[in-house]
């Protein structure tokens, strides 16, 4: 694979999702656990929502390695300690995208695992680590203008 540059627009539409996931596990009733559980709708649309939202982050820092430096990782696993090395994420953002990563690997392939309750938490409680990556990576990609085709 050979470095190129970025895709802006592909950029912004990976933020954007991760960004419209966020906003649809907000608008669910996360101020008590009871309301969360009153609609069977819920926890299923909080575990979609969720989903989504990693899915993009991961898919946001995917092509990031493909286009900036060349690398195509073949698992989601692998993508943060890649943009560690390449000095997109620091450690402690690198860390903390690769347990993003996991647990997104739990929702898809043990969902029956998960409790509502644990995703009542994490939907209440957590979703300030998403955004902290969502920032950390356009962070970087806004600071490195020449690695990027268009403007952000």
């Amino acid at each position: 694979m050979t470095p190129s540059k970025m895709r802006a627009t592909t950029l912004l539409e990976k933020a954007g999702m991760v960004q419209d996931m966020l906003a649809g596990i907000r608008a669910l009733p996360l101020a008590d656990i009871d309301e969360f559980r009153g609609d069977f709708r819920n926890p299923a649309a909080a575990e979609s929502y969720l989903r989504g939202a990693f899915e993009g982050l991961l898919d946001l820092g995917r092509h990031m390695l493909a286009k900036a430096f060349g690398r195509g990782p073949a698992e989601y696993k692998e993508i943060p300690a890649d943009l560690m090395r390449v000095e997109v994420l620091d450690e402690a953002d690198g860390a903390l995208m690769r347990d993003l990563a996991g647990y997104r690997n739990r929702l898809v392939h043990f969902c029956d695992e998960i409790s509502e309750r644990e995703l009542f938490d994490i939907c209440s409680a957590q979703l300030g680590d998403l955004e902290r990556i969502l920032v950390a990576l356009l962070g970087w990609a806004r600071d490195h203008p020449e690695m990027v085709d268009g403007r952000l």
